[in-house]
């Protein structure tokens, strides 16, 4: 059974950067894609980005307009995700995400939350 722990987040002032790691454990990772959804208070989660194991491929929602970057460490079985120019409306809680197969960020980008698993989910403060 995949688990995925997540670390990072946290407070930040606007135009700060912060970053959010999550490691999967439990099986191995190659097949799967790894993202990062979040969810502000009162609304839907929403995809923010994941990238594919095999082939590395990364997708990012469009209006994070390129301040967020995904990377993956093989070693680690882990992913990051770099959070920079960060604005109040970024404020969330993160949450990472799993799902195998050669579809899956397909699946990830078009906001399908039946995901092989999720991680506890960690809180990301921007403050003004």
């Amino acid at each position: 059974q995949v688990q995925l722990v997540e670390s990072g987040g946290g407070s930040v002032q606007v135009g700060g950067s912060l970053e959010v790691s999550c490691a999967l454990s439990g099986r191995a990772v190659s097949g799967y894609a790894m993202g990062w959804f979040r969810q502000a208070q009162g609304k839907e989660r929403e995809f923010v980005a994941g990238i594919h194991w095999d082939d590395d491929v990364s997708w990012y929602a469009d209006s994070l307009q390129g301040r967020f970057t995904i990377s993956r460490d093989n070693a680690k079985k882990s992913i990051a995700l770099r959070m920079t120019s960060l604005k109040p409306e970024d404020t969330a809680v993160y949450f990472c995400a799993a799902r195998w197969g050669p579809r899956a960020l397909t699946a990830m980008t078009l906001g399908n939350r039946d995901m092989d698993a999720w991680g506890q989910g960690t809180l990301v403060t921007v403050s003004s």
